[in-house]
């Protein structure tokens, strides 16, 4: 049995290159719903802030939800998976990452 090629990176000119929202001067984007603070939150305890696919329960998280964290600046894809490719492997921005630390109102 030939061994599974390994997932790809993508490359770092892909996040590197899209403006930082704030840096940008991009309007801010408000305060995270209830279901965004608690997505980013699950890349607070995990290496390198990666985000999960899937919440507690097993059941995969909307892509609307995670879109709308890459919209944000909070969330950048992290590497396209080969087997899955339509799966959004994400990690915390330090956007992201200052908002799943927050202990604030969330949006609704």
């Amino acid at each position: 049995m030939p061994p599974r090629p390994a997932a790809k990176t993508m490359p770092a000119s892909s996040t590197a290159d899209r403006p930082d929202p704030v840096a940008s001067g991009t309007p801010d984007p408000g305060p995270p719903s209830a279901a965004e603070r608690a997505y980013l939150q699950r890349g607070l305890d995990q290496p390198g802030g990666k985000l999960p696919l899937f919440d507690h329960d097993g059941q995969a998280y909307p892509s609307a939800l995670i879109r709308g964290c890459i919209r944000k600046g909070w969330a950048t894809p992290w590497f396209a998976n080969p087997m899955k490719p339509d799966w959004l492997v994400c990690r915390l921005t330090d956007a992201g990452r200052t908002i799943a630390e927050e202990k604030g109102p969330v949006g609704t």
